[in-house]
């Protein structure tokens, strides 16, 4: 059975959680509190070297970074959340780098300010909503006519903006968000599952 250490709160986590979810993994959950630094001291630092979370054991094999937990996930599951097809994977990778690159990194400066009150700069946060701003735009149109990001199947793709879609919401990028009636249908679809509401704890 897979371990994982991390704190349901945590946007990494969630996307574990989720990935286990969907794929009905069972799971032993090892709760590591960020409020007391659990994250930045032993053990959680053998786990994880760069004292983030969340990490995983299974069967004797570690693994830490969020993204690769999914992929592992995914792939010893066989599961299509990571679809067997080259260029529906390409795909999925793709936008799981557009999620690093051009959403999550900006997103995160609205949730560390609304959401974990720790204050960002004026100027940080503009700079945030202007690559927000681009961001959704592209995902809107990409979303147009489609269920998923990728197709018609829900993908890891899917999975790796969730987490930073659900806090964002509860700060004012919402208000970029609702400008975008695709990514808004989207959202609103995907955020129901129960898989969701149950790794959020809202089942």
């Amino acid at each position: 059975m897979i371990k994982l250490y991390g704190n349901p709160a945590s946007t990494c986590t969630r996307k574990v959680l989720m990935t286990l979810g969907e794929t009905e993994t069972p799971f032993e959950m090892n709760v590591v509190d960020f409020s007391k630094g659990e994250h930045k001291q032993e053990p959680h630092t053998r786990r994880q070297p760069f004292g983030r979370i969340p990490a995983i054991e299974d069967d004797g094999f570690e693994l830490f970074e969020s993204r690769a937990i999914m992929r592992y996930i995914a792939e010893k599951t066989g599961s299509s959340l990571l679809p067997r097809d080259l260029r529906a994977r390409a795909r999925v990778e793709q936008w799981i780098s557009v999620e690093t690159s051009e959403f999550s990194i900006h997103a995160m400066k609205f949730i560390y300010e609304h959401v974990f009150k720790r204050p960002q700069a004026p100027a940080v946060l503009e700079a945030a909503g202007n690559a927000l701003t681009t961001t959704a735009a592209v995902l809107d149109k990409h979303l147009a006519g489609s269920q998923f990001i990728v197709g018609g199947d829900f993908t890891l793709a899917d999975v790796a903006f969730m987490p930073y879609v659900e806090y964002a919401m509860m700060t004012p990028a919402k208000e970029i968000f609702a400008k975008h009636a695709s990514f808004t249908k989207w959202w609103n679809a995907i955020s129901a599952r129960p898989t969701w509401r149950k790794a959020i704890g809202k089942a």
